[in-house]
This record gives structure tokens, sequence and C-alpha cells, in this order.
């Protein structure tokens, strides 16, 4: 059968390309056949960021968390660390009972493992990544926990706790080998959230939390660095989270965002040690994260290590309140002085950076929270309620309050105007002058810089102990507090850090 006379052309053709190729070798055939397909590609293809013969930032990272030990970190930097573990198991218990961990705990009892771990409080077995979501809930449900602030971003690196306690326990880890893997996942955390502009990207810090749980779990797990690595491009492929569960109003995923990128954090580690692989260049590749998220830009943090460590850097809250806000309610019970009742008050004036009314004031719902994770995020109502009440605690983000009359036309009398100071210094400082005018004309000012709780202002161990108590003494006896106290403070010479989750079961 003969060829039509079309494609008899087409074979000739196609002999001819392929003796080319024999006779002149594949990579001739490769030049003439790559550029018919940059030409489909108006942009061209975007090109691999990383350079020959460097480890990828994956690497990096994964190559400072295997080779830090316990021996490495100052005493003063251990002893900030067992603060800050102490403070977040008081949050975790504080929120035990709450709607959004109760939902947690039904979902975490509906499974169960061969190797079971165990839930925060309520002591029930379950599936190692649902423990560890549970417990991040809980802990970050109160929005009582830690803080962190810096030019690029902020958020809350101590959630990285739940991805913590698990592994600690499941591999019978010390309480040494805890304080260790917490200050890593801060320095990744921090390091990262220095050079990356979350807020301008529009990203949740959960994006950035994920990332320093994988490495932190990873560690207390026992993986190699090629693990590591696998496990941090599988994490950061595959947990890029979007801000918008932090503005408008907010809802329960407030408090699991974080929960949910520890979950997959864990669950990305145990497929790692199970020989998983990951992208390696998941930040520099053609596809990766700087290429794609951060708009074709690379970012270059610090060396991992370098001082100052980022745990160091963090603060400890007051005020069960958003971060932005601690300096705003030290400020209004400072400035509540000045007046007998909130009815002399003609009117509030804020004077905070721009990143604080993004977080906290930068929608009418603020002066009108709905919810109470809503409300606990508005400037606005925890001014008011401090200066109504003289006080505030998380009742106060719940009915009758949140539609008292009487409180939000104090709240309507909350105005928050963006600082050039507070602006320059946001990064070392959450900066507010409050200004308090009064009807009978006279006008008051506080200024608050460094609230109680910074690192430059911290709290003493009998003030973290009694906010621990505070958290507690609603679920635990004065004893098993007691207990719990005197096993935290001394974390560094227990040989099973795992047993701080059997101390809070209620």
């Amino acid at each position: 059968m003969q060829d039509k006379p079309d494609q008899g052309a087409k074979n000739t053709a196609r002999r001819h390309f392929l003796a080319q190729v024999a006779s002149t070798g594949a990579a001739a055939g490769a030049a003439i056949a790559l550029p018919v397909m940059a030409q489909n590609n108006n942009e061209g293809p975007r090109m691999s960021k990383a350079v020959a013969n460097q480890p990828s930032l994956s690497q990096a990272i994964a190559n400072y968390a295997v080779n830090l030990k316990y021996e490495d970190i100052p005493p003063e930097v251990a002893r900030t660390t067992k603060r800050i573990i102490l403070d977040t198991i008081g949050c975790a218990i504080g929120g035990y009972t709450a709607g959004p961990a109760r939902i947690a705990q039904k979902l975490a009892d509906n499974v169960s493992a061969k190797k079971g771990a165990t839930v925060l409080c309520t002591g029930q077995k379950t599936t190692p990544e649902m423990a560890v979501f549970a417990n991040g809930v809980m802990i970050r449900y109160l929005d009582f926990n830690d803080g962190f602030i810096s030019s690029g971003g902020s958020g809350h690196p101590s959630d990285s706790l739940a991805a913590l306690l698990t592994p600690a326990e499941l591999n019978g880890k010390s309480g040494r080998d805890l304080i260790t893997a917490m200050v890593l996942t801060y320095e990744v955390f921090g390091k990262i959230i220095d050079v990356l502009n979350t807020r301008l990207m529009g990203l949740d810090q959960s994006t950035v939390l994920g990332l320093a749980s994988v490495v932190g779990a990873g560690k207390l797990m026992g993986l190699s660095k090629e693990q590591l690595t696998n496990a941090i491009g599988i994490t950061v492929g595959g947990n890029t989270s979007l801000n918008q569960g932090r503005v408008g109003t907010l809802s329960n995923w407030k408090s699991y965002a974080c929960a949910e990128a520890s979950r997959k954090a864990i669950f990305s580690a145990q497929m790692a040690q199970a020989g998983m692989t990951g992208p390696n260049e998941v930040f520099e590749g053609r596809d990766g994260f700087f290429n794609v998220i951060n708009n074709k830009k690379t970012f270059k943090p610090a060396p991992f290590g370098s001082a100052p460590l980022s745990i160091t850097l963090a603060f400890t809250k007051r005020f069960a309140l958003g971060q932005y806000s601690q300096t705003v309610a030290q400020a209004a019970m400072e400035a509540r002085a000045f007046i007998k009742n909130a009815d002399e008050i003609a009117e509030i004036n804020l004077n905070v950076s721009r990143g604080a009314i993004h977080v906290m004031a930068a929608s009418p719902d603020k002066w009108r929270p709905q919810t109470h994770e809503t409300a606990d995020h508005s400037m606005p109502y925890s001014t008011g309620v401090i200066f109504m009440y003289g006080s505030l605690d998380e009742t106060y983000y719940e009915d009758p309050y949140l539609h008292d009359a009487k409180l939000l036309d104090l709240v309507a009398k909350v105005k928050v105007i963006p600082s050039e100071e507070a602006d320059r210094r946001e990064a070392e400082i959450n900066l507010c002058d409050l200004e308090l005018v009064l009807k009978s004309g006279a006008r008051h000012k506080v200024r608050v810089e460094y609230h109680r709780g910074h690192a430059k202002n911290p709290m003493t161990d009998a003030e973290m102990e009694e906010k621990f108590r505070g958290l507690a003494h609603k679920h635990l006896k004065a004893d098993r507090i007691n207990a719990l106290l005197k096993y935290l403070w001394a974390l560094e010479d227990q040989s099973r850090a795992g047993d701080i989750i059997a101390l809070t079961r209620v």
C-alpha cells in the first residue's frame, strides 16, 4: 500500500530529521526542538534560582535542625523557653472546654491508632495528627499564648508546641529534647517571618508556622537531614494558607488554622520518615514558593542560630487579646485612673501602627463584633470593655456583652489613628499613644512602648504562675496545678517530656 502524496512528504521529512540527528548527535536534535517550546511561552521558562553547589533553603534549615543540640542553647535562652512552654500549656488548659476545642476533641475521638497519642486535658487516645490538631486548637483558642511581631509579619510561634508534644510523647523524648525542639521551631519561624511579608502577600501566619512545626517535629522523630528536607518540601508545597480567616468577621478558623498546619506537619514528617520524597527546591524551583507565591522574589533569612535567637524576641501576653492590642489594653488600664465611671468619656483616641490597624481595627465589625473571635481581635471593643468594666477576660467576648447597648455606645467613641512613629518602630515595639478626652474638656495621655510581657519588660516568674493558675483553676485542683508547675519549672531535668500531657488530665 502506497502513501498518499502529502503523507509521503511528511515521512520523507521525518526520515531526513532522524538522519540529521543520527549524524550530529542527540544534542543537535534537542537544540532544534527546544526553541519551538520556548516560542510557545511568551515569558520564557522561569528558571530555578538555586545556585550550583549551594544548599537550598530547605537543606539549610534541615542542616541546622539536625545539628542543633541542647548544649548549644545558652542557659538564659533555655530558661526563657521553659517559661514559654509553661505559658502555652496554661493557655491550652484554659481553652479546653471552648466550643472549637470540643469539636476537635470529638473528631479526635472518632479515630484510633495502634500507637495512640494523647490529647491534653481529656486523656483521649487518637492518631498522632488528630492529637496535634486537638491540642493546637486548645492552645490557640483564647488568643492568650505568646506573640511575635517583626517588620515582615507576625504570628504565634507557640502554636507549634502542639506539633512537639506528640512526637515527644511517642518517642520518649526528654525535657531537654523538647526545649531544643521549641528553640528550633521559633528560630525557623522568626528568621523566615523577618524577611517574608506575609501581611502584604495576604498569607496566613500558619504558612510559616507549618514549616516551623514540621522542623521541630522532625527533630523529635529523629529524621535525617535528607528526610527532613523532604518533609519541608511536602509541607511548604501543600500548606500555603490565605489570611482571609483573620479579616472581617472572624470564624472558628482563626483558632483552627495553625492547628491544621501542625496536623499537616506531623503527617509530612511521618511520610518522610517512611521514605516519601518531596520537592527539594520547594522555595527556589521554577514553580516554587519564590516564583509563584512571592512574586518571583527570593528572600534570604539571617543564618539560623545567629543572634538574637528568635525565641528571645517573642512576648508573653498579659491580656487574652490579639497581640497588636497588648499595649493598647495596658494604656487603657492606666488611663482608667483618670475617670470615676465611663459616662465621663467623650472620646478615646488610639494612635497605633498601620499594621495594628490592619489586624485589629480595619473594618466596621471591629466596633460591633458578632463573634468571640472578632471580639478578641478588636482594638476598639477591648478598649471599651476596659474603660467600662476595668478588666478584660474571655467572658467579655460572649453575650450579653457583645450586644450591650451601653458598652457599644462607648466603643463607638473609640477612634483609631495611624501613627508614623508606630509604623517606624513596629519591628521593635508595638507603640500605643492613647488620648482620653472627657466631657469636661480635660485631656489625658498615656504612652505604652513595651507592654508587660514584652522581651524588654518581661513578666516575673510569679506573674507567669499567677496567669497559669488563673487559667488552670477552673479545671484542675490546686494540688494538680502545683504538681504541673513544679514539673514545668524543672523541665530540663525531666526524662520524659510526654508526662506533661498526663499531668494536664482533668
